[in-house]
């Protein structure tokens, strides 16, 4: 009965399913042999299933679960049996003819239950890769993901910004317009062009970091750091209507981290029953035989000529008691910790749920926040302003800051939604799912 091993075979169609899902041949000597070409990609499941085709880690986990898999199947093998002979530079004379050489066949054979325990250990280490296997491809997904809507955040950080420079210029020809009247100063005219100046450095910035963005996903998928990723006007992102407690339960029956850990602690206890099978004596069991020339005369007493043979039986003395002492103190300390990592991660799955959460909640109420009252408000207070200095009853200056204000905001709205679907993203991740909750499309800025 060989329930690891049960399992282990599950695990083998599951990850074979999944990679066959992402037509990776494992085969392949390595996913660097072509050179890359650059594509643009259009849609984020396009990115995705790029991501799994083509991500090294992914490769590298499924290849060390099939080295730890096929080690499974061999650890509790009997050793290779030994075939040795002696030949006898002066030969053995005996009454039966003279012995010349002598042929031995030996077999090994460990302590069963100490094979049957390392095959348990074996198996635990290999299904423990391959929960390691799913929770990087959930990992790749997520940031994926993340650098997708980070691309989003940034290119409307640049549309939001090009939008207030074209009502910047708008603003400085009104003062120009002023100045030609000898209704405004000068002075108007160059702080406009001073605050164009600074979202000229702002779209260089913006454009650096959609640069260190764009090249961070092209690592994740394996492809060149300058291919094009383009993102579109809306991004589909969902209201977290989940709670904490929810999420920390889908996330103990589903997150691969946690049953990595699991299968480590289980793979830790049959270390220590490995260990402590150590003292049990292992047995040789030996068969010689010694080919005897025919060189005697005919006795009544021996036959000569006959080719003795013998059977033999060794056995280990396991006599070094601290040695074996050791060996088990190393095993269980070796499961204690893990036992303490895998708490140490409950803890930490929990307080980050808890995390991104609030982040999801504070990200969507800010966002709504913006669109409803904020956003509407600052529009409506520049308009107002802005026909306030046409007709002379506001300074440009307060012109100036309304429409700062207004950037920053707009720029706060984008980053908000953002935030909103990174959170999910990261959420999903730790809880080990894609949870399947009805997704609502962002509408388009209030700007637009």
């Amino acid at each position: 009965m060989k329930p690891a091993s049960e399992n282990l075979s599950n695990d083998d169609e599951v990850l074979q399913a999944s990679f066959d899902d992402a037509q990776l041949g494992i085969e392949t000597e390595s996913v660097f042999e072509s050179p890359l070409q650059p594509f643009q990609i259009s849609s984020l499941e396009e990115l995705e299933q790029t991501a799994l085709n083509q991500n090294p880690n992914l490769v590298r986990l499924y290849r060390e679960y099939l080295a730890a898999s096929s080690r499974s199947r061999y650890v509790d093998e009997l050793p290779d049996p030994n075939v040795g002979a002696n030949v006898f530079i002066e030969p053995i004379e005996t009454a039966a003819g003279s012995q010349r050489a002598n042929i031995t066949v030996n077999q090994t054979i460990p302590w069963l239950s100490k094979l049957s325990a390392e095959e348990q250990r074996a198996c635990f280490e290999a299904m423990a890769i391959s929960a390691d296997y799913r929770a990087e491809r959930l990992r790749v997904l997520a940031g994926v993901r993340t650098g997708w809507y980070r691309l989003y955040v940034i290119d409307k950080q640049i549309e939001t910004t090009n939008a207030n420079q074209q009502l910047l210029e708008s603003l400085i020809d009104i003062a120009n317009a002023k100045v030609a009247t000898g209704t405004a100063s000068q002075g108007d005219v160059l702080l406009g062009t001073l605050e164009l100046s600074r979202l000229e450095e702002r779209l260089l910035t913006y454009h650096r970091q959609r640069t260190a963005v764009e090249a961070e996903v092209n690592r994740l998928v394996t492809q060149e750091a300058e291919t094009r990723i383009s993102v579109p006007e809306t991004i589909p992102v969902q209201s977290p209507q989940w709670t904490a407690g929810e999420l920390y339960q889908v996330a103990l029956e589903s997150q691969p981290d946690f049953q990595a850990a699991q299968l480590r602690t289980q793979a830790t206890r049959w270390g220590i029953e490995v260990a402590r099978l150590s003292r049990r004596p292992s047995v040789t069991l030996s068969a010689n035989y010694f080919p005897t020339d025919d060189n005697r005369p005919i006795s009544p007493f021996v036959n000569v000529g006959e080719n003795p043979w013998s059977l033999g039986v060794h056995m280990s003395i396991p006599i070094n008691n601290e040695k074996y002492s050791s060996l088990q103190d190393e095993a269980t300390w070796k499961h204690f910790a893990s036992h303490d990592s895998l708490q140490a991660l409950f803890d930490r799955y929990d307080a980050l749920i808890v995390d991104l959460l609030t982040e999801a909640r504070r990200a969507d109420e800010t966002a709504v926040l913006y669109q409803e009252t904020i956003l509407p408000q600052a529009r409506q207070t520049l308009q107002t302003d802005q026909e306030s200095y046409s007709n002379g009853t506001v300074e440009f200056d307060r012109v100036v800051q309304d429409y700062r204000n207004l950037l920053t905001l707009e720029l706060g709205y984008h980053q908000a939604i953002g935030d909103l679907a990174i959170s999910v993203a990261q959420i999903r991740r730790a809880a080990g799912q894609d949870l399947p909750i009805t997704v609502a499309v962002v509408p388009p800025s209030p700007s637009e």
